[in-house]
C-alpha cells in the first residue's frame, strides 16, 4: 500500500494572479508526482479550494486533473476544510463527488462517523471536517468515539484542525486539545495548520501536517518559499515531495532615518531576479517623506516573476509626529475610562478594552487574503479573550 497525503491546496487563494496560477500549477505536478509513484489512493486534508465555489476556470483546471487520477483508478479522499466547506451545503466539492471524482469521508449519522473502504488496499478511512475558528470540536464532542478505536484493520482518520499539544510556539493558532480525536488509528492525515510536522504518537501510530501544497501569504512564502506533501506507505515510511516551481527571493530592509530615494538606491541593487519570486520586506520610520514616495517599478525588477513589497511596519516621520503629538493613545484610554463604568453587560478591564483596541488597528498585510486577515483578527480576539480552554493554545 502506498499513498498520497495533500492538504491546504488553497486553488485560487492568491489575488495576485501570477501568484494564484501557481496553486493550480501545484496542484498538477502533486498529481502528476502520485501518478508516477502509482499510488493507490490520495488524500486531501481539507482546503482543496480557497473559496466554496471558485472560479469556473479553475474548477475546470482542477476536475481535469482529478480525472487523470479517476483514469488510473486512483480514488481521492477528502474532508471539507475551514474554507472550502459551506454550512448551506453549496460547495464545489459535492458536484466534484457526485461526478465521482473525489469521496468526502466525512460521513455523520447521528453520534457515529462511518467508515470508508478503499477496495484496492483495504484501508478504512474516515475523518472530521474543519470549521472556521476551529468550532469543528463541538462535533468532535458528539461523535463515538470509542466504536471507532475498536474497530480492527489499517486505520486512517483524516482531519482539518490544529492540535494544542503539537503546534509549535511560533504558530499562536486556535486549536483543539487532542483527547478530543480518537485513538487507534495508524495514520492521522492533518491539514489547516500550515506547517511540516511529523509525530510517532503510539506505536503504528504517526500524525503528519504536509504544510500548504503552495504558500499561502507573504509569510509563508518568506518562511516555506515552496510548498510540498506527502507519500506514506503501509510501514508508515513517510517522504516528502518538494513542489518548487518558482525561486524565491527574500530582500528585508531597514529604513529608519533614511529618505525615500535611499531605499530606492538598495532596491536597484538587488539582481538576477529572472523568472523569480521577489519578496520586499521594509520596516522602519523614514528620515522623510512618505511611504508612498517609494518607487518600486525599477528596471531590474522587471523580469522577476512577480514582486510583491510589504511595508506594514514602514512610517513617515511626519506620520509619527502627528501621533505623539495627538497623544491617541492617552485620548483612547481616556475615552475607556469614562465609559467602562457604564457598561454592565461585559465584564471588561480597561486593559482588556485597549488591547482589543489594539488587535482592531492592526493592518491586512500585502499578498494577505481578506479571509486570512478575517480569521487572523477573530484568532488574536479570541486568544485576548480567553474564550475557552478550547481557543487557548498553551505551549
Amino acid at each position: 500500500m502506498k499513498f498520497a497525503h495533500l492538504a491546504d491546496c488553497h486553488i485560487g487563494g492568491w489575488t495576485e494572479e501570477k501568484l494564484k496560477e501557481l496553486t493550480i500549477k501545484s496542484f498538477q505536478k502533486a498529481i502528476s508526482i502520485c501518478l508516477e509513484e502509482n499510488v493507490d489512493f490520495v488524500l486531501i486534508a481539507g482546503d482543496l479550494f480557497n473559496t466554496a465555489i471558485p472560479q469556473i476556470e479553475l474548477i475546470k483546471q482542477t476536475t481535469e486533473e482529478l480525472k487523470k487520477l479517476h483514469n488510473h483508478n486512483i480514488p481521492v479522499y477528502i474532508v471539507p476544510g475551514s474554507h472550502d466547506f459551506s454550512p448551506s451545503g453549496k460547495t464545489i466539492l459535492s458536484v466534484l463527488e457526485k461526478a465521482g471524482l473525489i469521496t468526502n469521508v466525512y460521513n455523520q449519522e447521528e453520534n457515529d462517523l462511518k467508515f470508508t473502504i478503499d477496495k484496492k488496499t483495504n484501508a478504512k478511512i474516515t475523518g472530521m471536517l474543519g470549521l472556521r475558528s476551529s468550532l469543528e470540536f463541538f462535533k468532535y464532542q458528539t461523535i463515538n468515539k470509542e466504536e471507532l478505536e475498536r474497530e480492527q484493520g489499517f486505520k486512517i482518520f483524516i482531519l482539518h484542525s490544529g492540535i494544542k499539544e503539537f503546534m509549535p510556539i511560533s504558530l499562536p493558532f486556535i486549536a483543539l486539545p487532542f483527547d478530543v480525536i480518537p485513538k487507534n488509528f495508524n495514520y492521522y492525515a492533518a491539514g489547516h495548520v500550515h506547517y511540516i510536522f511529523t509525530k510517532e504518537i503510539a506505536k503504528n501510530s504517526i500524525i503528519a501536517y504536509p504544510g500548504p501544497l503552495f504558500p499561502n501569504n507573504f509569510q509563508e512564502l518568506e518562511e516555506l518559499e515552496h510548498g510540498g506533501f506527502y507519500i506514506v506507505d503501509k510501514t508508515l515510511n513517510i517522504q516528502r515531495k518538494e513542489i518548487k516551481l518558482k525561486d524565491v527571493i527574500k530582500i528585508k530592509l531597514n529604513a529608519n532615518n533614511k529618505p525615500p530615494h535611499e531605499i530606492e538606491n538598495e532596491l536597484k541593487e538587488i539582481k538576477n531576479v529572472k523568472d523569480k519570486i521577489v519578496l520586499i520586506r521594509i520596516d522602519g520610520t523614514l528620515k522623510e517623506g512618505n511611504p508612498s514616495d517609494i518607487n518600486f517599478n525599477l528596471n531590474n525588477l522587471e523580469e522577476a516573476y512577480i514582486t510583491i513589497k510589504n511595508t506594514s511596519k514602514l512610517f513617515s516621520k511626519e506620520y509619527e509626529d502627528i501621533k505623539i503629538e495627538a497623544n491617541v493613545e492617552n485620548i483612547e484610554q481616556k475615552i475607556v475610562e469614562d465609559n467602562l463604568a457604564s457598561i454592565k453587560e461585559i465584564n471588561f478591564t480597561q486593559e482588556d478594552i485597549i488591547s482589543l483596541l489594539n488587535i482592531m488597528n492592526k493592518e491586512k498585510e500585502d499578498g494577505e487574503t481578506v479571509s486570512d486577515f478575517e480569521d487572523r483578527l477573530v484568532k488574536d480576539i479570541k486568544n485576548e479573550l480567553k474564550l475557552g480552554v478550547l481557543f487557548k493554545n498553551e505551549n
